[in-house]
Order: structure tokens, then sequence, then C-alpha cells
């Protein structure tokens, strides 16, 4: 795309189109998105259609397993590349999931009569024009791109460049099946190269949201860049406390399935923290563990009951190890292992592993972290899994959205006033009074 100067000139038309798109987007009936959304899934099903996507990440999937093989991508980052056939149909399930949603545009959530002919409603708008940067995963362009038509946003897609041939590909379909609809395609753009995305978040004036996918100093480093608010989906360090009474063969399936089920997954738990007393469940994840082939790493507790593990170091508490790894410690009561997640856990997701409810409703309570789970895994933190079709990532932060990141964290508010003539002047004390009626949302 040249020099400097004219990248920023061509992203700047680019978003400038975009902004044009969505705001066709916005204003269509909600049968137009669903139509959007149910052409993506059929072309997901598409045979042709998936021997293209397959066939791009094949190449990407080689291009990136010699990259590791120089020591320049991490089997974690490789792993997350990967897509299949089952992929494929996961995510067409996602997409048809989002079809089947209520539009979510011009939702009323409040109905308030100020007075007689004077009503005011707070309804639901699209944020607009999003930018989204992620790495590796190229689901997370069905994924994004969907939630974005489903809320009616536009978005400016800037994927890894490992994964440039798949993501190239998958932008082209979910353009494909907005064109299809009358919609102006420019409503999903691809960005090619970091460059693009540098210029993206200089454009506080057309872009209302970046949502930054990747490592902590990387959504620190966009955060630092821009003056367009930033949602983070950063790291993913997760715990999982054992705590008396544990059932061992419950927590064996719990902990199997947060490490094992997705390692290189942000929800997939990195550290075990167990309180004595739970010796036997302790012993039971450790054999189910290593029989799937997990490195364990114990601190010295843990080794003393169990020596054939490695020796963890302070520096595995503070790990995402994205890998088939497991850092394991010992600490005296909930007092401790509350005090290790809050110093070393990234506010992502966090669980316990006990019958003692008043434990468990405690450690809910306590934990700050985007989710808190009780005798469950880890790995259901995820928009799919809560019901919300997709996600565009899980925020550990507090504003604007937290936790998976689905339609509602893509929608603002917006109140409409419908009045007779009325003036403002003509309220106050010694002068009329407000009403203030909440009205049934569906009052017409």
């Amino acid at each position: 795309m040249g020099g400097p100067m004219n990248v920023h000139d061509d992203v700047r038309r680019r978003a400038e189109s975009a902004r044009r798109a969505a705001s066709a987007l916005a204003a269509a009936e909600g049968t137009v998105r669903t139509r959007i959304l149910d052409e993506v899934g059929r072309l997901l099903a598409d045979r042709h259609v998936r021997s293209s996507i397959l066939s791009a990440n094949a190449a990407d999937v080689d291009a990136a397993r010699e990259a590791e093989a120089r020591g320049e991508l991490s089997p974690a980052l490789v792993a997350r590349l990967e897509l299949s056939p089952a992929k494929l149909d996961g995510l067409a399930d996602g997409v048809r999931t989002l079809a089947s949603m209520e539009d979510p545009i011009g939702r009323v959530d409040v109905r308030r009569k100020l007075d007689e002919g004077l009503v005011l409603e707070r309804e639901t708008v699209p944020l607009g024009v999003l930018g989204v940067v992620f790495e590796s995963r190229p689901d997370a362009v069905v994924q994004i791109g969907t939630l974005c038509l489903r809320s009616g946003n536009a978005v400016l897609l800037k994927g890894g460049r490992e994964a440039r041939r798949t993501n190239e590909v998958l932008v082209e379909m979910l353009r494909r099946a907005v064109a299809a609809a009358g919609i102006p395609e420019d409503v999903v753009v691809h960005l090619p190269d970091r460059e693009a995305f540098a210029a993206l978040l200089d454009l506080h004036d057309l872009v209302d949201l970046v949502v930054a996918r990747g490592s902590s100093a990387f959504v620190a480093k966009v955060r630092a860049s821009t003056r367009i608010p930033v949602v983070g989906h950063a790291a993913g360090l997760c715990h999982i406390v054992l705590h008396p009474p544990a059932a061992p063969e419950m927590a064996a399936d719990v902990v199997e399935d947060a490490k094992c089920g997705y390692p290189a997954a942000c929800n997939a738990v990195e550290t075990l923290l167990w309180i004595p007393g739970t010796e036997d469940a302790l012993a039971a994840v450790v054999a189910r563990l290593q029989r799937r082939g997990v490195t364990l790493r114990g601190c010295a507790a843990t080794r003393a009951l169990h020596p054939d593990l490695e020796a963890a170091t302070d520096a595995d508490w503070d790990l995402e190890y994205g890998d088939l790894v497991l850092s394991i410690r010992r600490v005296e009561d909930l007092d401790a292992a509350l005090a290790h997640v809050a110093t070393h856990g990234s506010s992502h997701t966090e669980a316990i592993v006990t019958d003692d409810r008043a434990a468990a409703d405690r450690f809910l309570r306590q934990v700050d972290a985007a989710g808190v789970f009780h005798n469950a895994s880890t790995r259901f933190a995820d928009g799919y899994r809560y019901g919300l079709g997709a996600e565009v990532g899980i925020s550990t932060g507090k504003l604007h959205a937290r936790g998976p990141v689905g339609i509602e964290g893509l929608l603002s508010r917006r109140y409409r006033l419908r009045g007779q003539g009325h003036v403002a002047s003509a309220y106050g004390p010694g002068k009329r009074a407000f009403l203030h009626e909440d009205l049934p949302v569906d009052f017409e």
C-alpha cells in the first residue's frame, strides 16, 4: 500500500466506507440482518466454500509449523491456528444461534411518562464502527464478524499474519453474505497488516470501539496508542481450587476438562491450588492428568506427596502456559487460596471444587474475576456456551463490558422523547410537576 501517508489515507477511506455501510445495516429491518446470518451459515456448510477455507488454513498451518521449528512462533499460537471440519460445524452452529435470536436493535427497556403526552423511551442502538485486532485464531473472524452483523455494527478486522490466508477467505465469505442481502459489503473490512491497524488507531472520529485480543502487554500498548475506547481480551491465567470436602472423581473430571479440552484457550486452567484435606482429590487429578500426558509442576508440599512431579518455581504461578502443563500448589486454607488468586490471577475465570456450600459461596462472592464457578470447568467461560451465540472477546476489565462480550456488549442506549409541544421551562418549583410514571415497555 505504499508509504505511511498512503496507508493512513487508505485506512481512513476504508473506515469512512465502513461507517456509511454501518448506517445502512443499522437502518435495515431486522429480517435483513437475519438473512445475512442465514447466508453465512449456509456458506459455512457449502462444500466448495469449506474446501477453500480448509485449503487456505492448511497453507497457513504449514507455514506456521515451519516458523515454529525456527523458534519464531509458540506451539500455543500454532495450536490456535488450525481449523477443522468440526470447528467449522461449531462456527455454523454459533451463527445459527445468532440468527435465531430476537433482533437486538430498537429494543425498548425503559418507557416513562414524564407528563401527559410526554413519554420518554430508552432503546438499544449499535455502537457504530469497531476495530478488532486478534492473533492466530481465524475462527474469531466468523465469531466477531457475525456478532457485529447481528448487532448492526461495521467492523475492521486485523488478524495475525500467521492466519492471513484463512482470514482473507473468511472475510470474503462474510462480505459475500452481506452483499447478497443488499447491504454495502464494506460493513466488514479486512486490514492486512500492523501498519494498517496502527493507522486505524488514529481514527477516533470514525471508529467507536477497539477490541484488542492478545497478551496483557499488547493490550496495554494498544490502549496507550489511541484515544478510542478499548476493550481488552488479555491473559487468561485461570485457577481451580480444591477445598475439602472435594469428591475425587469430580475433581479429576473438572480439572481434566479445564486443562486438556483445549490447552491453548484463554479459559484453560493453568494453576491448581489444593487445601489440606483434599489429598485424595489431588491424587485423582494427578493420576488422570499424567495419563493424558500433562506436565505437572508442583510446590515442595505437593512433591512430598507426588515426588515424580517436576519442581515448580515462583515464576510458574504467573505463567499462562497455553499447553499441556499445569502448576500445582498447596495453600493452607481458603484465605490463602483467595490471596493467591488475587495476586497471580488475571481476573478472567476462577473455579472452586468442593461440597462445602459455605466455602463455595464465599469464593464466588470474594473473587474479583469476570467468571467465578463452583464445581464446573473454567472452559465454560465462552460466549457460545453462555448462549450468546459467540463473542468478540472475553473482557477482564469492568468497563464497558466484562466477561464474554456478546451482542449486549456491542450495543449502546439512546433516549427518545415524544411530546406535544412541551417546554422544559414549564416545570420546576412552583410550576408544573413531573409524573415520572413507569409504563410497560410494550405499552403503545
